[in-house]
């Protein structure tokens, strides 16, 4: 068939390379395009594999619909490639990434030949042949499903984050709980009206957590519920419980100097991931940097959570004015370097110097990775 692939990021590179390995004639298209001409790459085209960072707003995207043309997230390629791949999915607003990449621990542990892809980094569309996928699914990759039906699918937890891109917390809502539509077991969370295996923090876990804070206990109680869901063992769940490190970025310890420990927690991009961070060192002296590019959050919870340990406040990016008009002290830092310098004259031994931004990256970086290297470099 003829298939527009629109956005050539990661994903969309790796659909583009599935797509003409199978033999299919494959027009392309980046996100700079935006007026009328543009919409002749449409014409003969069955189907359109876009990538998450293109809205659904986009006018070849809109023009598709019009003209009555599939449109495909780049996971629905993916799935329709890997028809023998049993998939579990992963979705939330907070944690997906440590889920995933736990639950890749976890089938590993118990011998069973697994990959791990989707929104954590490798595209669903470059796996090839495995028996188990971990897949990770952000809202904007389930906006456009059609097919996709994971043999596990896991909801993590749902609260106010994209609004920026969503528009709404219903429509975010309604993305994420499309990976349920055709799932065979639903995981979800304890008390949340939803159908399925519920978990809670407080489920009994055949072992203690290796990885720090009440939120992470709550990943690690979904993933138990998930890979028993799967069939596996709980001596393999608590192997890799008590052995999974975490991920990048996510309260991750990255230098200790003179007494003061720098923990990189770049992944937290809105204000309920910030709020977790902090409840993981409430009973430490904090040294916090906030802020970053805005994404229609209201920043009053997150000033709400801010403890009589955290000792000084340091605001970064285009956020940094809306986070000053809710906080009640706060050092307009502005860049991430003389944050981390300002703290570093703070921080008395003992304390925690913490990136948790609780804001996306788009401002100053291109993209949460790059924040979290160059806090890591900071901190060196």
């Amino acid at each position: 068939m003829k298939v527009l692939v629109y956005g050539l990021a990661r994903s969309g590179r790796s659909a583009l390379e599935r797509l003409e390995e199978r033999g299919d004639e494959v027009v392309v298209a980046d996100r700079s395009l935006g007026n009328e001409d543009d919409e002749a790459l449409l014409d003969g085209v069955e189907v359109v594999v876009k990538s998450p960072g293109v809205p659904a707003e986009a006018l070849l995207v809109s023009a598709a619909h019009r003209r009555g043309i599939s449109v495909w997230s780049e996971v629905e390629l993916g799935y329709r490639l890997l028809r023998d791949t049993k998939i579990v999915g992963v979705t939330g607003t907070n944690g997906k990434t440590t889920t995933t990449e736990l639950l890749g621990a976890i089938f590993r542990a118990a011998g069973r030949e697994v990959a791990v892809a989707g929104n954590v980094g490798t595209p669903l569309t470059s796996i090839r042949g495995n028996e188990w996928v971990i897949c990770e699914l952000s809202s904007f990759q389930l906006e456009d499903v059609h097919e996709l039906a994971c043999d596990v699918a896991v909801l993590l937890n749902l609260e106010p984050d994209h609004l920026d891109r969503h528009g709404s917390f219903e429509a975010y809502s309604d993305a994420k709980l499309r990976i349920f539509e055709r799932a065979r077991a639903k995981v979800v969370p304890q008390g949340s009206g939803l159908d399925g295996i519920a978990f809670s923090v407080d489920d009994e876990l055949p072992a203690e957590p290796l990885i720090r804070g009440a939120h992470n206990r709550e990943n690690a109680a979904a993933a138990t519920a998930a890979a028993r869901a799967a069939g596996i063992a709980d001596e393999h769940i608590a192997f890799a419980l008590e052995s999974f490190p975490g991920v990048p970025h996510r309260l991750e310890l990255v230098g200790e100097r003179a007494g003061v420990r720098y923990v990189n927690d770049s992944k937290a991009t809105n204000v309920a991931a910030a709020r977790r961070a902090l409840g993981a060192y409430e009973d430490e002296p904090v040294h916090l940097i906030l802020g970053g590019s805005l994404k229609g959050e209201d920043f009053q919870p997150l000033a709400d959570a801010i403890g009589s340990n955290v000792r000084s406040v340091h605001l970064i990016g285009e956020a940094a004015v809306e986070l000053a008009a809710v906080l009640a002290e706060g050092h307009r830092d502005e860049t991430l370097e003389r944050a981390v310098a300002h703290a570093i004259e703070l921080a008395q031994p003992g304390s925690v110097v913490l990136l948790s931004p609780a804001c996306a990256s788009y401002d100053q970086f291109d993209d949460f990775e790059q924040r979290g290297e160059t806090f890591r470099r900071l901190a060196g």
